[in-house]
């Protein structure tokens, strides 16, 4: 008897999620000869692989992560064929230019989510959904706990504890992730701020190619061009996680640090790394999105992936739909 999973349009190889009928793979952690890059994020895009497939407005933010390589860009929407399958890519809503990939076999449609988020986010297209068989979703938040609050809202209370530390005579140092986040912060800051930001050289970067892309952000200047022995105080500086610790932050002589994460919502992770503050903003969907987006997809099969789905896999059961979780190498950049 013929295994029905001998026929899914998507299952798990050595370098990664693989599409037999269209023969290319999604995110691949290992050189392919064919590869469809969802987003821009170092756990979904490699260097290595013979050809790239990626979404138009995804398109410079894999030139900057992986310099020049060879590039097939694909508007929203559109279909194109890879083999025998027809391919499409869709909005993620997750950072500029992430995709959710639509792939249709002899009537059959398969969705791969990639990260995605069901927030408003002013720096990227809106999530789109899209009807599916089966639906590969991310699971980074995969626990009712996670649940965000309006973005609108943390972003008022940055511009709070900037003015506050302003009053102590400290910077306030914010640690945020270079690609998404950091851009997200700032459109989110524009309508509230007069300010610049003042910005590590490692998130400079991607918010050149944000404002290239003609994304509305909160003014900028390069920490790297301020006078040696500047007065930080009152001035909000985004920086990388990385910086954390490191000798870089001696220039600030009185700061507090905080840190943009979903992973903010649970209060031990902020005292366990040490923070004076955590902001709970992330680019992934919380629990009630995952939730909503499995339903609205009218997906008949779910198939969980990277971060908590055992308790998302368990409620679908519950529920009546056919779920189950696949373990893949990727990350969660927050």
């Amino acid at each position: 008897m013929t295994d029905p999973q001998d026929r899914d349009l998507v299952v798990l190889r050595p370098e990664g999620l693989y599409c037999p009928a269209g023969d290319f793979h999604i995110d691949p952690w290992q050189p392919v000869p064919r590869a469809l890059i969802t987003h821009g994020h170092g756990d979904h895009a490699r260097t290595g692989m013979g050809e790239y497939h990626c979404s138009t407005p995804g398109l410079p933010i894999l030139r900057w992560r992986l310099g020049e390589q060879r590039y097939h860009a694909h508007d929203y929407g559109e279909a194109f064929a890879l083999g025998g399958a027809r391919v499409s890519l869709h909005p993620a809503g997750h950072v500029l230019g992430s995709a959710q990939v639509r792939i249709e076999v002899d009537g059959e449609v398969w969705v791969v989510s990639g990260d995605y988020k069901r927030q408003a986010d002013p720096t990227c297209a809106p999530f789109e959904v899209v009807r599916c068989d089966t639906f590969i979703t991310e699971s980074t938040f995969g626990l009712p706990v996670h649940r965000w609050p309006d973005t609108a809202a943390v972003a008022a209370e940055i511009v709070q504890w900037r003015r506050e530390c302003g009053q102590r005579g400290e910077a306030a140092v914010l640690f945020c992730y270079a690609l998404g986040k950091a851009q997200r912060l700032l459109a989110e800051l524009l309508p509230l701020e007069t300010q610049p930001a003042l910005l590590h050289g490692a998130i400079a970067a991607g918010v050149e190619v944000y404002r290239q892309a003609g994304v509305a952000m909160l003014d900028t200047v390069p920490v790297a061009g301020q006078a040696r022995g500047a007065d930080f105080a009152g001035q909000l500086v985004l920086a990388p996680p990385s910086a954390a610790g490191s000798p870089w932050l001696r220039r600030f002589r009185h700061a507090q640090q905080g840190f943009a994460s979903g992973w903010m919502r649970i209060r031990g992770n902020r005292r366990r790394r040490n923070y004076d503050r955590g902001f709970v903003i992330s680019d992934h969907a919380d629990w009630p999105g995952l939730l909503r987006t499995i339903a609205e997809t009218g997906a008949r099969r779910v198939i969980a992936t990277h971060g908590d789905t055992h308790a998302l896999v368990r409620l679908l059961r519950e529920q009546g739909v056919a779920a189950e979780s696949l373990g893949t190498e990727f990350g969660a950049e927050e």
